[in-house]
């Protein structure tokens, strides 16, 4: 028996400073529990994306499938690298012109999280700071006039160019000022002097305050983060604990962990353990949905570790689940990637930044995709009774850091009302399955066990198991299947998700069943109850009345503000659930197979083996430069079927090496570091065209080299008995247009 007792709120909620009076719009306000709207708990879940590193065209679909993955606010950094070539030059149009972006955002029904630096990091050159900026006699980061100057011309350029979209009421509810800057509060306070002054503000402003930094009182909403895994560890090291503290119940919001490599390049003070909420809700900015890959470090992770991480921060108190990087893209030029010789301990890739996020630079969804949609059904479904419900932690956690046996779980409630959040997995290192678990919660409202009879808890189980709901006049006093959203009517239907390997049991005024998960409704008293079955991802589209509708498909679905939902081919069409008639209907829309076609793959010139390393700054490995790679690189040339352009086509290259590097008529156009995964690049956002020369350049990998790989690709370099420069297979793939939904 495993035990919680529910600790409720030391006093009444307390309202923060933010917003001001002047700048309060879209009924936001922020108290010390969580975000409102109106008055009632919200909690937004915030997806980064960078306008600036995708093709313009691809905007509209790209935020529709942010919408879809249940994201509310799109966050984006807008990098002044990206706009300011030369001194009194802001470019601010085509792909680089935010203000659109901006309306394409409202368009899509989803809010703005604008993070405005000045310097920003994203792993760019100079972390966003232009070359001629980087390069000036001013101490930049600070208050030294000569550099704010510089921010005040800048700003003033961006305002215009966003044209009073960044002003409350608009949609952009939040602006982040700087990012990671530990011990400049004054700064910061003067950054937000400047902005107001250019014309740009909102409800909230925010700034990161992991690594115990020192934040202005009252003037920014702390946001936090976290990472399962990251490029910026030495090769050769474990697995850390910064990384592994996120997959524990805990109440520290901090990762010290998170740039610190950056932080000591750049001289900041050493990092706080401890983190200050400063009075706010805990709020993240930077929760990582995948992992860049550095040429030093290329670490991998499933979905289920993204969708852990994630997870157990929603037990833990979470007011806002925002992600870092929730799409991925891809640099708008050469020369704007951090690197060594820039000062950056790491050298990154020089043009894709796929970040292993939930929908990759191609715009593909990966694994984590679903199982992130999953939870942010859930939050919107019940934020609003999650805004006023405590984190408690069990009274027998786990020993420490390398427990692996005790079950992960923690108690959202409100001393009567709640969820069991159980979060019982890890990456690299798997835990154990629970074994003859029930779970006894006190609460004010007295003492619930479940389930009735002990049962396995499976690693890698993600649960969100309701207690104490009142449905239709009726009490569920607890089911133990995972609550994915509320259907509302004159019948209530509550809809959860069966976990795998787990009996579905379910209490309803006293009474216990079992109950057999399926499509179809379970009538128990007031409300109708839906447990689909283990494995199923359900889609649920908002519409603008605050309806919301259940589809399950196999096929990819997106929609926009208006509530409209598109299907992509791929799967054997879309099913919707009719509450009133408790019946399923099938939907005519995205049938169909993808159309898949071989590439041919000649070779052009061999690999010439190369040292097993480039060099070295300090303990990290070099990239090679240009001049190195075409001296090495095996060389391949691509002919696609001309029809495979008909439709919006994929290149999937599966290969093994060290560098690959895809260029256009003798242009890269993309490239990547080896790690083991599939390669995918869009055709038309790399601007291939069906008469253009396409080959596929590939470093050979040493295999004594001390590179840290992901598992698979270690496992693949241990076997060979030459440096790997290996192309497998190259296909072409047409996803086709998408086709609406009818409602």
């Amino acid at each position: 028996m495993r035990t919680v007792h529910h600790r409720g709120w030391a006093g009444p909620p307390a309202p923060t400073p933010l917003p001001a009076p002047a700048e309060a719009a879209r009924g936001l306000a922020v108290t010390d529990r969580a975000v409102l709207r109106d008055g009632v708990p919200w909690v937004p879940v915030s997806g980064e994306i960078h306008y600036s590193r995708l093709p313009r065209a691809r905007w509209r679909e790209r935020l529709r499938q942010l919408r879809a993955g249940g994201v509310s606010v799109a966050s984006t950094y807008v990098f002044w690298l990206h706009h300011s070539p030369a001194p009194g030059v802001a470019r601010l149009d085509g792909n680089l012109d935010v203000g659109a972006f901006l309306d394409e955002c409202a368009d899509a029904g989803l809010e703005v999280a604008l993070r405005i630096g000045p310097w920003v990091h994203g792993e760019a050159r100079n972390g966003g700071f232009p070359d001629w900026v980087q390069n000036l006699d001013v101490r930049h980061r600070s208050d030294d006039p000569r550099y704010l100057d510089l921010v005040r011309e800048w700003f003033g350029q961006l305002a215009d160019a966003l044209g009073g979209r960044a002003q409350p009421g608009g949609p952009v509810i939040a602006v982040q000022l700087e990012n990671e800057l530990y011990d400049r509060p004054e700064h910061l306070r003067t950054l937000k002097r400047l902005a107001r002054e250019a014309g740009i503000a909102a409800p909230l402003w925010t700034a990161t305050a992991w690594g115990g930094a020192q934040l202005p009182a009252g003037e920014v909403l702390p946001l936090f983060g976290g990472y399962a895994d990251g490029f910026w560890v030495d090769p050769g090291e474990p697995w850390h604990p910064t990384f592994r503290a996120h997959f524990f119940p805990s109440h520290d919001w901090d990762d010290p962990g998170v740039g610190a490599d950056v932080r000591d390049a750049q001289g900041f003070a050493a990092a706080s353990a401890t983190a200050d909420l400063h009075g706010f809700p805990p709020a993240t900015c930077e929760l990582g949905s995948g992992m860049a890959t550095a040429y030093h470090r290329r670490p991998v992770l499933t979905g289920r570790d993204i969708a852990a991480l994630a997870h157990v921060k929603i037990g833990n108190g979470s007011a806002w689940q925002g992600y870092f990087m929730y799409g991925g893209g891809r640099n708008p030029g050469p020369g704007m990637q951090e690197t060594q010789a820039t000062g950056y301990p790491n050298d990154m890739p020089e043009l894709g930044y796929d970040f292993h996020a939930p929908i990759g630079q191609s715009g593909d969804p990966a694994d984590a995709y679903p199982l992130l949609r999953d939870q942010h059904s859930f939050l919107a479904a019940f934020g609003h009774l999650l805004g006023g419900m405590t984190s408690s932690l069990p009274d027998d956690p786990p020993t420490g850091l390398d427990d692996r046996t005790t079950l992960r779980w923690a108690l959202r409630c409100d001393g009567d009302a709640g969820f069991v959040v159980i979060s019982h997995h890890q990456p690299h290192e798997p835990v154990a399955d629970a074994l003859g678990v029930q779970l006894r919660i006190v609460t004010d409202a007295g003492t619930t066990v479940l389930p009735s009879r002990p049962v396995d808890i499976p690693a890698g189980t993600l649960a969100r198991w309701p207690v104490g709901l009142t449905l239709g006049g009726s009490r569920l006093d607890w089911a133990t299947a995972s609550a994915v959203t509320l259907l509302p009517g004159g019948v209530p239907t509550l809809v959860l998700v069966a976990d795998a390997g787990i009996p579905v049991e379910v209490a309803v005024d006293g009474a216990v069943m079992d109950v057999i998960p399926g499509v179809e409704p379970v009538r128990v008293g007031g409300f109708d109850l839906l447990v689909l079955p283990a494995g199923e991802h359900p889609w649920v589209p908002d519409l603008p009345s605050g309806r919301r509708r259940l589809l399950l498909s196999e096929a990819e679905l997106a929609w926009g503000g208006d509530g409209t939902v598109h299907a992509r081919p791929g799967g054997a069409g879309v099913r919707e659930y009719d509450p009133p008639s408790r019946a399923w209907r099938r939907i005519d829309a995205g049938a169909g197979g993808i159309l898949g076609r071989t590439v041919t793959v000649e070779p052009v010139q061999d690999a010439v083996p190369g040292p097993a390393d480039y060099g070295f700054a300090e303990r990290r490995h070099s990239a090679p430069d240009a001049e190195t790679f075409d001296a090495h690189a095996a060389v391949f040339a691509l002919t696609v079927p001309p029809e495979a352009f008909d439709g919006d086509a994929v290149l999937d290259i599966d290969w093994a090496g060290d560098v690959g590097q895809l260029r256009c008529d003798g242009i890269p156009v993309d490239d990547r570091f080896w790690d083991g995964t599939r390669w995918s690049v869009a055709l038309s956002d790399a601007g291939i065209e069906p008469d253009a020369e396409l080959t596929l350049h590939v470093l050979p990998l040493a295999p004594e080299t001390t590179i840290a790989l992901p598992a698979g690709a270690a496992a693949r370099l241990s076997t060979a008995s030459a440096p790997l420069a290996s192309v497998d297979a190259v296909t072409v793939r047409s996803r086709g247009d998408w086709t609406e939904v009818p409602a």
